[in-house]
Parts: C-alpha cells; sequence; structure tokens
C-alpha cells in the first residue's frame, strides 16, 4: 500500500484520467475526495471505490472558483483530518480550429478551470500542508504545453501555463517540505479527445497517431501510475519536474 494513511484530492475524477488517478489512489491505501462538476459521474466513482472497500467521498463543485476548492478542503480536513496530495486534474479545451474562432467567454472559462483552479488550490492547500509539515501537488499539464499542435492555440497555452506554474511553485514551497510537480500526457481515449481531434473519423485518428511514436494514445492508467508515483514516498525527493506521459511524443 504505497499511499496508507495517506489522504488526497483529486478533481475532475468523474472520468478519464481523473477517475483512473483516484481509483489507483484509493487501492493503494489512500483516503480520496472525488470531485466532479459532473454528479452522475463523480458519484459512480466514488460509489465504486467504496464497494471496492477503499475511502471516499463525493464532492460536486467549481474548482474555478475559491469556494469550489475550498470546501474540497474542508471535506478532506473534516472526512480525515488532514490533505498530503492535491491533485489537479480537472480540464477542458476548446474544438480543434482557428484560434481567432475560439470566443472570449470560452476563452476565459479554459483558464479559469485549467490554470486559476491551480491558483485556488495554492490558497486553500497550503496552509493545511505547512500545517501538517508538507504535502504535494500533482498538476496534470499535458504533452499540449510542450509541443503544441495547430488548432489548439488557447488550450496548448493554457498547459504550458501549468507547466511554468508548477516549476516556480516547486521553488517557493521547498522550503515548507511541499513537493510540486506535473505530468504531461499525451491525448488519451477521455471524454476530451474528440475536441483534440476536431474530426474524430479513423484517418484524423491515424495522423495524430502517427506523431507518437509508441503508437498508442494514453490511457488512465498510465497517467494514473505516474500520479501514483509522484504522490507517493518514493518521489519524497522530486519536484519542480514535468513528467512526459506520452509515447516519445515530445522527443
Amino acid at each position: 500500500m504505497r499511499l496508507e494513511g495517506k489522504v488526497a484530492i483529486v478533481t475532475g475524477a468523474g472520468s478519464g484520467f481523473g477517475e483512473g488517478i483516484a481509483r489507483r489512489f484509493a487501492a493503494e491505501g489512500a483516503a480520496v475526495v472525488v470531485n466532479d462538476i459532473d454528479r452522475n459521474g463523480g458519484e459512480r466513482v466514488a460509489g465504486g471505490i467504496v464497494q471496492n472497500g477503499g475511502r471516499a467521498v463525493f464532492v460536486q463543485s467549481d474548482v474555478s472558483r475559491s469556494d469550489g476548492v475550498g470546501i474540497l478542503v474542508e471535506t478532506a480536513i473534516g472526512s480525515w483530518g488532514r490533505i498530503d496530495c492535491m491533485v489537479n486534474n480537472a480540464g477542458i479545451t476548446h474544438r480543434n480550429g482557428p484560434m481567432i474562432e475560439v470566443g472570449e467567454a470560452e476563452f476565459d472559462r479554459l483558464f479559469a478551470v485549467n490554470v486559476k483552479a491551480i491558483y485556488h488550490s495554492a490558497v486553500h492547500c497550503v496552509p493545511q500542508f505547512r500545517r501538517l509539515g508538507g504535502g504535494c501537488f500533482v498538476n496534470i499539464a499535458s504533452t499540449a504545453g510542450l509541443r503544441p499542435r495547430p488548432g489548439l492555440t488557447w488550450y496548448n497555452a493554457t498547459k504550458g501555463t501549468v507547466v511554468t506554474m508548477t516549476k516556480s511553485m516547486a521553488v517557493e514551497l521547498a522550503a515548507d517540505q511541499i513537493r510540486v510537480n506535473c505530468l504531461c500526457p499525451v491525448a488519451g481515449e477521455t471524454p476530451l479527445l474528440p475536441s483534440f481531434l476536431g474530426r474524430d473519423d479513423p484517418e484524423t485518428r491515424a495522423r495524430f497517431l502517427g506523431t507518437i511514436p509508441l503508437g498508442r494514445f494514453s490511457t488512465p492508467a498510465d497517467v494514473a501510475n505516474a500520479a501514483l508515483w509522484l504522490a507517493s514516498d518514493e518521489a519524497e525527493f522530486i519536484t519542480g519536474t514535468a513528467m512526459e506521459v506520452d509515447g516519445g511524443r515530445s522527443v
């Protein structure tokens, strides 16, 4: 049990990478606050963890809002008395297409969910981590922040920001024994994939897969296994990294 006794919050855990992370953390002994804006997905994941003998509670909230993140931290402390890991996984994208066709409201929402939510998590988690003598953030960035694809300019920009935020947070918080790392997955079989592709047809998929040397999309298990290591004591000397989980895409 690599996370025995630890408490984690996983945002956007009602599907995709977040679901994989929440389930893997619980299987390794962590108590998990499962967050999603979608009640059906979040309750399904939390319920499945509990049915399998794990510890989980679902909280529906919007992490682009300070109170939406605050309630997650309050739930972790109220339920289990501590928080050890904050996984900032919740994310959205715009549909693949010309950058000037993305409306201002969609642009603002993109940065609110993908970037500002991490700011909110720092405001609410750092005081608790300091009180407890340490903790860790695992931010989910993307290969989009390292090797941008045309048609996803504003999404790419949010993920590039996540990488830079992660490194700066790591340096600033190191004296408090707070580790901050991020994962950079290549696109996976998640609800966001059709928007990344623009056109979800065999030809478009084949062209996309042709840019990944190992020849497949990422999976929730790929991302969950990497997040598990970063959250565990095995990675106690690792901070400020942007770990590529991408089948060689970023080489």
